[in-house]
């Protein structure tokens, strides 16, 4: 890919030419001018040559897709920083090599006062056991570690680090010799990540941002609060993302409120709503979603964390302030304890009101059709992620083995909720699944459960425009004159329509359908290689070489 020029101007005209042109506005476009952070023409190839001349850059496809930039709906900036440029386990294959990246990382950081690690997933390892307090004291030769399962609801940890933490041993969900859950391990991720300079958290946040760049991604969501990180963090990060040249931020701040006093506090913050991470209910792999029937691999029905009344009073207050409200709930109890509560705040405000406030469930994974039919009533949201069962589904899967086959082939039924008009955004939930915007969208595509699968279409629209109407915007995500000119270059195969099986992919594909293509993203090909990242009408990343 080539360019006329390099001016570096805030107002440059930019004209693209030559490539393919993801756009609504028309099918067949292969050029788009820019002007002052805007979408402000998409066309043909032979109408470009009547801008070319009063533009400040040409910039040369050679034949590459442009399309919007990806949103990335539920993301942890800092923790997927800190496993960029940390202790990473998720390529550890059994429980003896896991040991052996902590025994090799420990030796070669001696400076860091706590050792944070991530991504490891016993259900992977032919041990099927997480690594024993005594196990892990051994391979840290007694320094402090903290390692989070991947879910990021239980971690394991070494004695040293619990020393730090006084009272540990009586808060709920401490365990002698199991991963720590609840309260527990809440207060031993507050002293891990106390352990982190101002410093490493900034680089942190600069990392992980500059990978999504590089993924063109040009939106995220980030997914914070009082049980996963801290004020200063929060603030941090949306003071780095106003500052720096990179991928927006809008910022999600997961404390419970019951009036406008804490609606104003949520507002000081700099947050987008009172939503995200706000736990009704923990994971699956950690055995702490909250179910209506037992695991079947565990005589209990795991942890509630708000009732339907509690939800209920919070909608309320944020809909009355102008807030979203969102929650994290996964298992089905949990699930319709969200409805119900916020069936029970339109009640009190008003359908209308409520369905205006566009609040949304993070996760929202064991859904059942009366469910479905709530979050299309009230207007919710379900940002969700589709990595979760690409690597959690199938008759093999982690889910199979908490559920059974039966219960675990109804989780995340993204078919049935675009049927039932319920908007979706995708999301990764980085560290938990990678960022991954094209492979987010295959995973959506070809859903390990047949009946759940969507177009390819479908899926990119819920990783584009579905993440900015989960922000209230309905201006953006789409390359049409008078957006805002967030968009991504990408080097790819031929573009094809897909759609999720034979009877309706054999007329779809018909170009004359006047629906734009887009890469294919059939299992085992490769997916697009992003060449640059443009937002708000700003390069930020452009691929080394290019």
């Amino acid at each position: 890919m080539t360019e006329s020029t390099a001016l570096q101007s805030d107002h440059r005209t930019v004209l693209l030419r030559g490539g393919d042109v993801h756009s609504p506005a028309d099918p067949f476009a292969t050029a788009m001018v820019v002007e002052r952070g805007h979408v402000a023409w998409v066309g043909s190839e032979g109408a470009a040559d009547a801008f070319a001349s009063g533009v400040d850059e040409v910039i040369d496809l050679e034949g590459a897709l442009v399309t919007p930039a990806f949103t990335d709906s539920h993301v942890h900036t800092t923790s997927t920083g800190l496993a960029l440029t940390g202790l990473d386990l998720s390529g550890a294959r059994t429980l003896t090599e896991a040991l052996g990246l902590v025994r090799a990382y420990v030796n070669s950081h001696p400076g860091e006062r706590v050792v944070l690690g991530h991504g490891w997933d016993a259900t992977r390892w032919p041990e099927q056991r997480p690594p024993s307090r005594a196990e892990l004291d051994a391979a840290a030769d007694g320094r402090p570690v903290y390692l989070p399962r991947v879910d990021v609801h239980s971690a394991v940890v070494t004695t040293a680090l619990l020393d730090l933490v006084p009272g540990v041993t009586a808060l709920t969900g401490y365990h002698p010799d199991a991963p720590l859950a609840g309260a527990a391990h809440h207060a031993v991720r507050a002293a891990a990540h106390g352990a982190v300079t101002p410093q490493q958290r900034a680089d942190a946040q600069r990392a992980a941002l500059a990978q999504a760049a590089s993924l063109g991604i040009g939106t995220v969501h980030e997914c914070a609060g009082p049980d996963i990180s801290d004020e200063e963090d929060f603030t941090g990060l949306l003071k780095i993302a106003a500052e720096q040249s990179g991928p927006r931020v809008f910022g999600y701040w997961a404390e419970r409120i019951e009036d406008a006093k804490g609606a104003a506090r949520i507002r000081d913050l700099g947050a987008a709503g009172a939503a995200g991470d706000l736990f009704v209910d923990g994971s699956l792999g950690s055995h702490t979603a909250f179910l209506h029937e037992p695991y079947a691999d565990a005589p209990h029905t795991g942890t509630a964390h708000l009732d339907a009344a509690q939800i209920a009073a919070h909608v309320t207050a944020c809909t009355e302030a102008g807030l979203q409200a969102g929650f994290h709930a996964i298992g089905d109890a949990a699930v319709s304890a969200v409805v119900a509560g916020v069936r029970a705040a339109s009640e009190t405000l008003g359908l209308a009101r409520i369905r205006a406030a566009r609040h949304r469930v993070e996760h929202a994974e064991m859904l059942t059709p009366e469910t479905i039919a709530a979050f299309a009533e009230l207007g919710l949201t379900a940002s969700v992620q589709p990595a979760f069962d690409a690597a959690w589904g199938g008759p093999d899967g982690m889910y199979a083995g908490r559920l059974g086959a039966e219960r675990a082939g109804t989780l995340n039924p993204y078919a049935a909720l675009l049927r039932a008009g319920v908007p979706l955004a995708f999301g990764s939930d980085s560290p938990v699944t990678p960022l991954d915007p094209w492979g987010t969208v295959r995973a959506a595509a070809f859903h390990r459960t047949p009946e759940h699968r969507i177009s390819v279409r479908a899926g990119f629209t819920a990783h584009t425009r579905g993440g900015w109407r989960a922000v209230g915007r309905d201006d953006a995500g789409v390359l049409v004159p008078g957006a805002p000119a967030d968009y991504a270059v990408w080097r790819t195969g031929e573009l094809v329509v897909q759609a999720p099986d034979d009877r309706v992919s054999r007329w779809s594909t018909d170009p004359r359908s006047g629906t734009p293509g887009l890469p294919d993203l059939t299992p085992g090909g490769e997916l697009p290689v992003c060449l640059r990242t443009v937002v708000f009408g700003q390069t930020v990343y452009v691929r080394p070489n290019e």
